[in-house]
C-alpha cells in the first residue's frame, strides 16, 4: 500500500490553519516557510513528482497550407509579407516588428535582425523567390517615408499585438481547431527544415537558439555557408 492510501486525511485548507496556528507567533518569511516544508518533505520521506514536460505542438503541412490559403484568400499583401517572413526565416513576433527597412539585404536575400535573445544580432536568410515580392513592398514603404518594413496604415510600425490579432483572424477564416501564432510558425520552419536533413548546429546560429560556438561539431567547414546552403537547397520545397 502506498502512501497516504487507506488514510483519512484532513483538508488542506484546515490544516494549513493549524499549521499557520502553530507558526503565527514567529512571524515566519517566505525563506523560513520553504526551508521547513524542505525538512518535512525529508522527515516524511515525500518525494517531489515533477509533470512530465509537454511535447511541443508543431503544426502540419496540411495546418500551415489551409492557413496560408486563408491569408491569400484575404487579399491583404502587407499581411501575406508578414506571414511568409515568418514562415521563411523563423523570426520571433519581437524581432519582425523591429525590422527596419535597411536591415533587409535583398541582393543577399537576407535580413539582419537586431537584438535577438540575449540581445544578440544574427543574419536570417530568405528564398530568392521572396525577393521581388518584398523588393516592391520595400519600395512602397519609402514612397510612405516608412523606417520599419512593416507599418500599419497608420504608417506606425507594426504593434506585437496587432500582429498576433492578425494571425487569430487567418485562424479563424482556416477553420483550424489550434490557433496558428508566430511562434508556431517559427517552430514549423525549424522542424520541418530538420526534417529536410539540416543538422540542429547548422540551424541554430540562424534560428537564435543558440550561440554560433554549435558550429565546433563541424571543424574545417564554414558555418555560414552551410546554413546558407542547406538552407537555399531545403527551401525550394517549401509546402507555401
Amino acid at each position: 500500500m502506498s502512501r497516504g492510501e487507506g488514510a483519512k486525511r484532513t483538508s488542506p485548507r484546515v490544516k494549513a490553519k493549524g499549521i499557520a496556528a502553530l507558526l503565527e507567533p514567529e512571524r515566519p518569511d517566505y525563506n523560513y516557510l520553504r526551508e521547513i516544508f524542505r525538512h518535512l518533505r525529508r522527515l516524511l520521506d515525500v518525494k517531489v513528482v515533477r509533470a512530465p514536460k509537454k511535447t511541443p505542438y508543431v503544426p502540419t503541412e496540411e495546418d500551415i497550407k489551409n492557413y496560408y490559403e486563408a491569408v491569400w484568400k484575404g487579399e491583404n499583401i502587407r499581411h501575406l509579407l508578414v506571414i511568409k517572413t515568418f514562415l521563411y526565416t523563423g523570426v520571433r513576433v519581437g524581432e519582425i516588428v523591429g525590422i527596419r527597412l535597411e536591415d533587409v539585404d535583398l541582393a543577399k536575400c537576407q535580413i539582419k535582425v537586431r537584438g535577438g535573445v540575449g540581445g544578440e544580432d544574427r543574419i536570417v536568410p530568405f528564398p530568392q523567390s521572396f525577393k521581388v515580392a518584398l523588393a516592391v513592398h520595400m519600395e512602397g514603404m519609402r514612397k510612405r517615408k516608412a523606417s520599419h518594413l512593416f507599418v500599419s496604415s497608420w504608417g506606425r510600425p507594426y504593434s506585437e499585438r496587432g500582429i498576433r490579432k492578425v494571425m487569430e483572424t487567418y485562424t479563424r477564416r482556416a477553420g483550424l481547431e489550434r490557433p496558428i501564432s508566430p511562434h508556431k510558425l517559427r517552430r514549423f520552419l525549424l522542424a520541418w527544415m530538420r526534417g529536410r536533413g539540416i543538422d540542429d548546429a547548422l540551424i541554430q546560429p540562424y534560428s537564435g537558439l543558440a550561440s554560433a560556438k554549435s558550429l565546433k561539431a563541424y571543424p574545417g567547414t564554414d558555418g555560414a555557408t552551410d546554413v546558407r546552403r542547406g538552407y537555399d537547397e531545403a527551401i525550394k520545397a517549401f509546402p507555401v
